[in-house]
């Protein structure tokens, strides 16, 4: 077996009155360290004694010793490894702890600890409405990354680039606002990301805390209440119904707050899934030219619609101007591709660019031009059709289940679009029942909140499961409800 790469060893500095005593006290030292791990390979005896200028029955003496020791083991034809079980187990433990983990957070990093704890636990969610992964066209994926890749040699792309993102993917993307989304944007005012959180922290970045608070609906994406708070914003919560985000209240907020942005998911509100209508579109518009505010868009899904035609984002309406609106790829293909865009005006796509330019410099080129190969192919739509569709049938299949075996314990509003069904629970749910279906990968509503909350909503998500997997969470939710009594 083949070392990922060379191991260097020194024998500077090291104790021992022979050279096979230093070269042994050398390598048992790197494995009390943890340099060495458990089952890690070790450069054969040819090879470590002509790194080290030395006889290779010097090494082979060593490596002898350190097998009869129980440091190393060897087989026939196999090369030789760090023991499985090593020796002094008690003293390693207290070595093998790493020095860095005595090292103390400073209390100006602090605000970023919530954000640290969060990802975490996003981490341990397996399922709130994220892509089926198995829907993936992998084979056209593959080519166009080939073909990308291939594209990037033969043009010079390789290099260092735009920090907006390749002009093929932004013009690929310009051309899907203009034709699906009724969005008129010029090439200068999109900016390729990577995913949608990204685009939440080059939008928040651009404001001034000391100017102003973020208000962010009661429940909503906590990373990006994350996001806020960590870059020394007050975040107020504004109410919300069954037509979003509530103008009046916001109303309200503007009397007592001078607010900096508004943080909304219009399409689908994350987690409730309700759409926002017409007329609190209209007026949150009018409220941002009123009181110059900025609105921060995140059109996380729009490609999810389900019933009717998709309601068009608020960037593209009359009022906008105030509007950041962001969107992600990672719906339509996957997270891993790390692939988002931002839009707004001319002059805000290059300060966020200028930002771009001090912590990522730019995309990778190879994934934005595959796809924008995609995309100009017309595969990403067509893909989008046939997820939309088994999407759609499986929101009706969990609809359909969860009626029959909860119907007197849960109840919920069919969603237009979106990924994942926000049920009402009968009764509150208890502490325990909370832990026990975290555990089972539903999210119950105190993880949306940031204050108190009612304890009464779980968001189930259904769009990466299949037919079974469906049954199975329903039967699953199903016994943790009863066991609850509930």
């Amino acid at each position: 077996m083949l070392r990922p790469w060379p191991l260097h060893i020194r024998l500077d500095d090291v104790s021992g009155s022979t050279l096979q005593e230093r070269l042994l006290n050398c390598l048992i030292t790197q494995i009390q360290q943890g340099r060495l791990q458990p089952g890690d390979v070790l450069p054969g005896s040819r090879v470590l004694a002509e790194q080290l200028g030395v006889n290779r029955k010097t090494v082979q003496w060593a490596f002898d010793d350190m097998i009869a020791q129980g440091w190393l083991v060897s087989e026939p034809r196999r090369a030789t490894r760090v023991s499985p079980v090593l020796p002094e187990v008690r003293e390693l433990e207290k070595v093998l702890v790493p020095a860095h983990a005595k090292l103390r957070v400073p209390n100006k990093l602090d605000a970023m600890q919530p954000a640290a704890s969060l990802a975490e636990q996003e981490q341990r969610v397996s399922n709130d409405g994220t892509p089926d992964l198995r829907l993936i066209p992998y084979e056209e994926l593959a080519r166009a990354t080939r073909r990308g890749l291939l594209e990037s040699i033969r043009s010079g792309t390789l290099g260092y680039g735009d920090p907006r993102g390749t002009p093929r993917l932004r013009r690929a993307i310009q051309q899907m606002l203009t034709q699906d989304r009724f969005m008129r944007v010029a090439l200068e005012q999109i900016c390729v990301v990577r995913g949608s959180q990204m685009g939440i922290f080059l939008s928040a970045q651009l404001l001034d805390p000391s100017k102003g608070v973020i208000v962010m609906e009661t429940l909503s994406y906590p990373p990006a209440r994350a996001t806020f708070t960590s870059l020394g914003f007050e975040v107020v919560d504004c109410r919300q119904d069954e037509q979003g985000l509530d103008t009046e209240h916001l109303y309200e907020l503007l009397q007592k707050h001078c607010v900096a942005a508004v943080y909304t998911t219009p399409h689908h509100q994350y987690p409730t899934t309700v759409c926002m209508s017409s007329a609190r579109r209209l007026a949150l518009l009018n409220l941002s030219l009123q009181y110059d505010f900025v609105v921060i868009e995140d059109d996380y899904d729009h490609e999810f619609h389900y019933d009717n035609r998709p309601v068009a984002p608020l960037a593209s309406l009359e009022d906008a101007q105030n509007v950041i609106h962001i969107g992600s790829l990672s719906k339509v293909f996957a997270p891993g591709l790390r692939l988002g865009y931002m839009v707004a005006g001319a002059e805000l796509i290059d300060r966020i660019a200028g930002q771009i330019m001090l912590v990522d410099r730019q995309g990778n080129a190879i994934v934005e031009l595959a796809v924008a190969d995609l995309m100009e192919s017309g595969l990403v739509k067509r893909h989008i059709r046939k997820a939309r569709k088994v999407y759609q049938q499986r929101r009706d299949l969990a609809a359909s289940l969860l009626f029959e075996a909860l119907a007197d314990k849960v109840s919920f509003d069919l969603p237009a679009g979106g990924m994942a069904l926000w049920l009402r629970c009968s009764k509150v749910l208890s502490e325990e029942a909370l832990a026990q279906l975290r555990l089972l990968g539903f999210i119950g509503e105190h993880f949306f909140a940031q204050g108190e909350d009612k304890g009464v909503h779980i968001r189930f998500g259904f769009a990466s499961l299949n037919e079974q997997e469906i049954a199975e969470s329903v039967q699953q939710l199903q016994k943790c409800l009863l066991d609850q009594g509930i």
